[in-house]
């Protein structure tokens, strides 16, 4: 992202931080998405399902049930903090807090061994409390945005988070597929090396170790944030913030049914969020069963699909700025529709009812036609999630209060995670009753259905 210096001072009558402020704050986004990258989609999830769970199927399920309850915690509680947040005046103490979650949950996953279900309770319970605490930190993140650029600039900065976040996504799985996760049949990495620091391929210590890499690498690179970018100012005690916030938050929901355009927006976020949030959850557990993917394949897989999100996101960064977020959130949730469409017609061994030679065992990598099909309808998902996700936040900014604006974020939030335990419950649910992926994959085109057609009522100011 370019800001020139003199840009940075004062735009209008508001003063904004300098360069290095602006690039710290970006910074949360690289430190932040290693858990998603590797933990909820492309390493950890995928090796719970088929090594530590029973079977795809149940692991499937039991996934989801966790994602369910992590989502309804938040949920409950994200409007409520950014109303004592707003109140308080103060966002660095939340993300520290909510950051120490995400760090101890994240570094317990070492612990879920292969074939030891006495593990899978308190392995659920600490990916529930690392989701809590990344989500939470990111509501408190998000709302420092409006302080760090002048309003035409928002969408690129914006964009530019979720373009770094993918980045620093990236650069985890090269390390941890490079490295670290080496196939327990050669015992090699996919650069074909031993693993480092002597992890064990049979236990999959390789896969386990992103949980504590997950946990280092957000203490590290989010330090800039807390040392460089300026915090709002204190305004009440504690306990003051507390009756203010809870106070403010009455008011603004009471008077939501009077903003129409971002009541529709919240409601249509709510929707889409959900699915695009159980498309990312799942679409690694779902190669997995389909294709018999292991860890070196997911890991490939996710590294083309985060370079897609890369350069999704910056670009869409840009068309938020010039065409405004709205178009940019429906042609991304079209993407998304299509692309999930279009899955459910790719199996191992046919591609939109046509049949293909399944994989070869063995074989080259993605080898097999459908495996390839698969690999670009995921990109295109990469490349409409990142501006879908980061022209949302701007769309926000636009439409809300400024005075109020963390507390609009737990709103925001709350609409991405209120109903967000129900696509991982329907998945898992349908999973578990039908025994089939598919079926409950399939639920998932009426989130991005209903997502538009309530985005349609939102007028963009």
């Amino acid at each position: 992202m370019t800001i020139a210096a003199s840009d940075v001072r004062i735009a209008g009558m508001q003063t904004y931080p300098r360069r290095a402020a602006v690039i710290s704050w970006i910074f949360f986004d690289w430190a932040a998405q290693p858990y998603f990258t590797l933990i909820t989609t492309f390493v950890f999830s995928p090796y719970f399902a088929t090594h530590v769970a029973k079977d795809p199927a149940s692991g499937q399920a039991l996934w989801g049930f966790a994602t369910a309850a992590a989502g309804l915690v938040i949920a409950l509680l994200s409007p409520v903090l950014g109303a004592i947040a707003d109140a308080s005046g103060r966002r660095k103490p939340w993300i520290a807090v909510f950051g120490a979650l995400l760090v101890i949950g994240s570094s317990l996953m070492w612990f879920g061994r292969p074939g030891d279900p006495s593990v899978i309770p308190a392995l659920l319970l600490a990916y529930g409390i690392a989701t809590v605490g990344v989500e939470f930190a990111t509501v408190f993140n998000n709302a420092m945005m409006p302080s760090l650029v002048p309003p035409d600039k928002i969408g690129r900065l914006s964009g530019t988070g979720w373009a770094t976040g993918y980045v620093g996504g990236i650069i985890c799985l090269i390390l941890v597929l490079g490295f670290l996760a080496a196939n327990p049949d050669t015992g090699r990495t996919l650069f074909g090396f031993a693993p480092l620091f002597g992890l064990d391929p049979v236990s999959h210590q390789g896969d386990r170790i992103t949980g504590p890499l997950t946990a280092v690498w957000f203490m590290i690179f989010v330090t800039p944030m807390f040392l460089l970018t300026p915090d709002y100012p204190a305004k009440l005690p504690v306990r003051e913030s507390l009756r203010a916030g809870l106070t403010e938050l009455k008011e603004t929901l009471a008077e939501l049914p009077q903003r129409k355009s971002l009541a529709a927006f919240l409601l249509a976020n709510m929707v889409y969020t959900d699915g695009l949030i159980s498309l990312f959850a799942f679409g690694g557990i779902y190669a997995a069963g389909t294709f018999g993917w292991h860890t070196i394949q997911i890991g490939t897989f996710g590294i083309l699909l985060a370079i897609a999100g890369t350069i999704g996101a910056w670009l869409g960064g840009k068309l938020d700025d010039s065409l405004g977020p709205k178009r940019v959130i429906a042609g991304s949730a079209l993407i998304l529709l299509s692309s999930v469409v279009a899955i459910l017609l790719v199996d191992r061994d046919s591609i939109l009812f046509v049949k293909v030679a399944p994989p070869v065992p063995g074989g080259a990598l993605f080898s097999g036609a459908a495996e390839r099909a698969y690999l670009v309808l995921g990109c295109l998902i990469g490349m409409a999630g990142g501006p879908l996700q980061a022209a949302a936040r701007t769309l926000l900014v636009r439409l809300a209060p400024k005075d109020r604006i963390t507390q609009y974020f737990g709103l925001f939030a709350l609409t991405g995670k209120v109903t967000s335990f129900v696509g991982p419950l329907l998945i898992g649910t349908i999973t578990a009753v039908t025994a089939s992926q598919k079926a409950g994959m399939a639920v998932l085109v009426v989130f991005f259905v209903a997502g538009l057609a309530l985005l349609s009522r939102v007028q963009e100011k």
